[in-house]
């Protein structure tokens, strides 16, 4: 099957994992890789930034092995606290811990015939690190609490938006690990590189979402679909999907209207801003993801997740930097106090 065959057949969109929609010559590249590799058992590790789709891909590659009768199972490496992947990895026997009241499967065994995409490899602990890499050489483990060797015959596929080589430098991710997984590399370049493919993505994301909440939209406007195409997408396909989600939901006639984040022009981004200093840029970077997000810090849309960080994480550097979700500040609490009032914000 060729790129153009996936492309057509297939779309793409953090919605909805079957589908792959674009027409650039990045994103059909990508989709000729997916076709070379996808019918080997070799290990994959998909890079890319937060947003641009490596789940995606990940399902694309599984669809198209021999390996797609079997299950496709997922682990974030980043939802789980650190003491808690193992487990969720390998497994445990009754008793193994606190609060393991019985025996339960890893997920590699469930995957055992399929494949296991792992998302945020690059979150791994060190302690896990040396079991997973030993699965990968020897298909073999063991449950937390037992001495009984398990084998399995998985696929892994792994996913990363950090640099896994600056990591091995500071001593943050093992070398070996990482030349294991990656066995075959496929980089997903993110939208703002593939221009062409905006338009194609909103017109598929506006006709589920609408389809979905029962409007009738025939279009997006000229003026609204030049704002798209000029905007850099610093978190990519997700927020182009929230974007028009948004807009889909005000909608109140059939030609959508949707309102786009302040767009910077085309081929720049806030490192390229010269006149201003580092931690000026990096406010105005961050305050630009919350806007897109409505101010949502946590969750798997939220502001964190396009920024690659804990929420704890970007709390943090809000509060260094003086961020404050507006009608939040001193001001605001000073307003409300007078007139006797407290307006909840839900995140």
């Amino acid at each position: 099957m060729s790129g153009e065959a996936m492309a057509e057949r297939s779309g793409y969109g953090g919605q909805d994992h079957h589908q792959i929609v674009g027409r650039s010559g990045a994103l059909l590249e990508v989709l000729r890789q997916v076709q070379a590799v996808a019918h080997t058992d070799a290990t994959v590790l998909v890079c890319g930034e937060s947003g641009t789709g490596k789940e995606v891909i990940a399902h694309a590659i599984h669809r198209n092995s021999r390996r797609a009768a079997a299950p496709l199972v997922r682990v974030n490496c980043a939802a789980l606290a650190p003491t808690l992947l193992e487990s969720e990895l390998f497994g445990h026997e009754r008793g193994a811990f606190t609060g393991a009241l019985a025996r339960r499967a890893g997920r590699f065994e469930v995957a055992d015939g399929g494949t296991l995409f792992l998302d945020e490899i690059g979150e791994t602990p060190m302690n896990v690190q040396p079991k997973l890499l030993r699965v990968l050489q020897e298909r073999e483990f063991e449950r937390l609490g037992s001495s009984q060797t398990q084998h399995c015959d998985v696929r892994l596929i792994a996913a990363t938006n950090r640099e896994l080589a600056a990591m091995i430098a500071e001593r943050s991710f093992r070398e070996d690990l990482y030349y294991r997984l990656n066995v075959f590399s496929i980089v997903l370049p993110p939208l703002r590189e593939r221009r062409e493919d905006i338009v194609p993505l909103a017109e598929h994301f506006v006709g589920r979402l609408a389809g979905r909440m029962g409007k009738s939209i025939c279009g997006i406007r000229p003026e609204s679909l030049a704002k798209l195409r000029s905007y850099d997408w610093p978190g990519n396909v997700r927020e182009l999907h929230n974007v028009l989600e948004r807009a889909v939901i005000l909608a109140n006639g059939p030609v959508l209207d949707v309102a786009v984040p302040a767009a910077a022009p085309v081929g720049t981004t806030p490192t390229t801003v010269e006149s201003e200093d580092l931690e000026h840029v990096q406010r105005m970077h961050i305050i630009a993801i919350l806007r897109s997000t409505d101010w949502v810090v946590g969750g798997r849309n939220g502001a964190a997740a396009r920024l690659g960080v804990n929420r704890s994480t970007l709390n943090f550097r809000m509060k260094k930097l003086g961020i404050e979700r507006p009608g939040t500040g001193t001001s605001a609490r000073l307003g409300r106090d007078a007139i006797g009032r407290v307006h909840a914000v839900v995140e």
